[in-house]
């Protein structure tokens, strides 16, 4: 029986690249997403693949809809294997004095809370059957403030903690748990946190060579096949001229 994924965040960026990559390596894939035309066309590419998948529509924000939507997969989707916890954003890059209450809260919603409800909904039946993973993406910036990323950078240096935390209490299972930390990632990203200035965002990526969404999805795929006495904790991966989260030598 072919094993299951389960991405949050599949309709974009690390989360699209997750959901593909892990299908091309056999893997039958839950693709979750909150945008349903986005989902479609997601669906139409995994079609076009030949990977075996279903989408489920539902934000992680809304705990409620949520369990609704995973409580209604299909039985024979139900066993998930693996869980890629990528559902996040950043909103927003002003002094902390001046940010915007909104932009907070959809990040906190999001990136913290939208990830433990995700969690604690899959994780039990991990334990249960005595297999399985959790992959959270989180992020260079949790190590280390950076000018105007004040909460982004909290709610990632939260994945991190919840990540060990989780670590820590699957340690007596088979479950294993695996943080994720990329730096700069080409992906919409950018767009998302300046509202749409395309412009701006491009910027960002001017004179360096970013990583990909490929990129992450790869070391997501290599952790999940690791040996099962193998459990790579946290991998912090960065573009060849980053130093961290706020040295980029750009060209």
């Amino acid at each position: 029986m072919k094993k299951i994924v389960l991405v949050s965040g599949a309709t974009s960026g690390i989360g699209r690249a997750c959901a593909l990559k892990f299908g091309k390596a056999g893997y039958r894939v839950i693709a979750n997403g909150r945008n349903a035309e986005r989902l479609s066309a997601l669906s139409g590419q995994l079609d076009a693949e030949g990977i075996e998948h279903i989408v489920m529509l539902a934000d992680v924000r809304d705990r409620e809809a949520l369990h609704k939507a995973i409580l209604d997969l299909p039985e024979e989707w139900k066993n998930i294997d693996v869980l890629i916890n990528n559902a996040g954003l950043a909103l927003g890059l002003e002094p902390e004095y001046e940010g915007d209450f909104a932009d907070w809260d959809t990040m906190i919603d999001t990136n913290i809370k939208g990830l433990l409800s995700m969690t604690r909904f899959i994780v039990p039946g991990m334990v249960e059957r005595g297999e399985g993973m959790v992959i959270n993406i989180g992020s260079v910036a949790g190590d280390a403030a950076y000018a105007g990323g004040n909460v982004y950078c909290a709610t990632k240096a939260a994945v991190k903690t919840i990540t060990d935390g989780l670590r820590i209490d699957l340690a007596a299972t088979p479950v294993r748990v695996t943080n994720i930390k990329p730096g700069l990632v080409e992906t919409n990203f950018s767009n998302v946190r300046f509202h749409g200035d395309t412009e701006r965002a491009d910027n960002v990526y001017k004179g360096i060579d970013p990583l990909t969404g490929d990129d992450i999805a790869d070391v997501a795929l290599y952790a999940a096949q690791a040996p099962a006495h193998v459990q790579i904790a946290e991998v912090l991966v960065l573009a060849t001229n980053q130093g961290n989260g706020s040295v980029i030598v750009r060209k």
